[in-house]
């Protein structure tokens, strides 16, 4: 049986890239630290964690990582406790979306059908919920992940996956839309890999999506992945 969700589920944010594309501001700054509208980029989610009732949250580094917990401290000021999985100092480099991800996972979960939220600290979705409820429905549930898709961007056109209207899975079907890069997962899904070893997670999510076992919805909210200097500058100013 599924462990249950008693009040929300734990969440990583994955902040360890270098950020190459976004250079010469990535040559000091951490990319999740870069300020947007007044704040760094990653505190909007924070406050959204804090505010749908996650109390644990780990922030995977690696990249100028010491900037993290000097400009974040313990996440008390969000009500927030916050752990920081240092790949930098502990492996030598970041470990990739999945190796960040099993690398964690001491931190996320105790059982197989522990949930967990992941999410970018480099995308700016300011509306998305982490709602509770999404969190215990998906641990009552047989996925492995659940992930929330937009429309795709100009610099993404064949985007990611399909939605099956019928069924609520993820499909390799057209049309096609973008991984938010949000989304919910159970620990069984990184089962039997080592922690501190570079991997990818795309592989990961198309094999689960052959097994049936992959969920997708769509997010209708702002979202932007902040991936250029123009994206970046383009955030500056709230939408009419």
């Amino acid at each position: 049986m599924p462990c249950p969700v008693a009040v929300q589920a734990p969440a990583l944010i994955l902040a360890a890239g270098r950020g190459e594309r976004m250079r010469p501001l990535t040559d000091t700054c951490p990319k999740p630290l870069l300020p947007v509208r007044g704040k760094p980029l990653i505190e909007w989610h924070l406050e959204a964690l804090a505010r749908a009732g996650v109390h644990d949250v780990v922030i995977n580094t690696a990249w100028l990582e010491e900037q993290f917990p000097a400009t974040l401290g313990d996440g008390s000021r969000w009500g927030l406790t916050l752990r920081y999985s240092t790949e930098g100092r502990d492996h030598g480099g970041a470990l990739e979306t999945a190796g960040g991800i099993v690398t964690a996972l001491p931190w996320l979960a105790r059982h197989d059908d522990d949930v967990f939220w992941v999410v970018s600290g480099d995308v700016f979705l300011p509306g998305f919920a982490f709602a509770a409820a999404d969190a215990v429905r998906f641990a009552a549930g047989r996925e492995l992940a659940h992930l929330w898709l937009v429309p795709n961007a100009p610099h993404h056109p064949q985007g990611d996956f399909g939605i099956e209207a019928a069924s609520g899975r993820a499909s390799a079907a057209e049309p096609r839309l973008t991984w938010a890069s949000v989304g919910l997962f159970r620990a069984r899904m990184f089962a039997g890999f080592r922690p501190g070893v570079p991997m990818r997670l795309r592989p990961l999510l198309d094999a689960t999506l052959a097994t049936g076992r992959l969920g997708a919805e769509s997010w209708p909210g702002e979202w932007t992945d902040v991936g250029t200097i123009d994206r970046l500058r383009q955030l500056q100013s709230p939408p009419v």
